[in-house]
Order: C-alpha cells, then structure tokens, then sequence
C-alpha cells in the first residue's frame, strides 16, 4: 500500500511546481526583453522597402490642392502624414509638421483619415496647412493598404518609391531630430 501512495506524490509535485516554472520562465522572457535595450513602443512595419501601396485619393476640396496619388512619389522623398482633425495627438504634431514644411528637399503629403471634409479644412484653416497634397479617405480603406494603426503616422517614402521609414505617433522635435531627419537623410542620398 505504501508503493501506491508514493506514486501520487511525485505527479503531485510536478503539479505544484509546473505553475512556478512557467511564472519563472516567462518572467525571464520580459527580463530580456526588458534589459535588451530595443525600443518595445516601436512597431515595426512590414512594408518597410517595399513600393508604396498604390493609392490613388481624391483632394480635400476647397483647398485647391492635388489628392494622394503614388506615381507622384516617384523621384523625390515624400513624408506621407496620416492625420484626421478629431484626432488630438494630430493637433499636437501640426506644429512640428508646419516646421518639416519649410525644408524644400522633400514633400510633406497627407492622407486624411475617417474626416469629414468640412472637419478637416477647419482644422488646417485654424491650425496652417503644411502639405502640398492631401488625399480623402473618407472610410479608410486606402489607410489599411498602408497598414496604418492609428493617426497620426508618417511615413517616409524614397525616390524610388519604397517606403523607408514609418513613425507610429505624433512627431515631436526630438522624435523628428533623432528618428524621422536621419531616415529622411537616408532618402535623400539614396539613388533614386
């Protein structure tokens, strides 16, 4: 009777040490991740280097400006800003993106997200509108093709059209000095 209730015990161990194995183990995966030094807020894009999605948008009107459309990427390095005027972080970049408008060696572009229209030229009437082009996508189907998480993103587009570089969130001057002039860089030196 002994050896039958021996048996158990060792089962029963395992069952009260599998828990504390998986905590441990699982808190050593956050650790690495933790101590690596990657920056988990940033999301990478599985369309970095690849062409641009083909995007062909009507303009917002009344601001006589051309839409989005991806044969004009072709060239130059263009900055693609997804923003919408109910977005709050949106108001808060607009000035370091009416900033990045001045700088001529690129063009500033914007895909217009889920806005109404009369929305939208309000707020780039209230706030300055730095693009040279603006795309309307009103149901937002153009901005699942660029594989877009939320407004605002910006995307850096090269002069052969691939896209270089995406910053998920609103721009700030460190975020614009430290990641976004670096890749624009990049772009600007890369044959086109």
């Amino acid at each position: 009777m002994s050896m039958e209730s021996e048996a158990p015990a060792p089962r029963r161990r395992l069952f009260v040490l599998l828990p504390l194995l998986v905590f441990l183990g699982l808190a050593g995966l956050f650790l690495s991740q933790l101590l690596s030094g990657r920056d988990v807020s940033e999301i990478p894009s599985a369309l970095i280097g690849l062409p641009a999605p083909q995007t062909n948008l009507p303009p917002l009107e009344g601001t006589n400006l051309p839409g989005l459309e991806s044969k004009d990427f072709a060239g130059k390095v263009t900055l693609v800003n997804v923003f919408a005027s109910w977005c709050a972080p949106c108001r808060e970049e607009h000035p370091v993106l009416l900033g990045l408008s001045q700088d001529k060696r690129f063009t500033l572009a914007a895909l217009n997200y889920k806005d109404q229209p009369e929305n939208a030229r309000r707020f780039l009437g209230d706030l300055g509108n730095p693009y040279r082009a603006i795309g309307v996508d009103p149901a937002g189907r153009a901005a699942i093709d660029w594989g877009v998480y939320g407004v605002p993103e910006t995307f850096v587009i090269g002069k052969d059209g691939k896209i270089a570089y995406k910053h998920v969130g609103p721009l700030t001057p460190d975020s614009v000095r430290a990641l976004l002039l670096p890749q624009v860089e990049k772009a600007l030196a890369a044959p086109g």
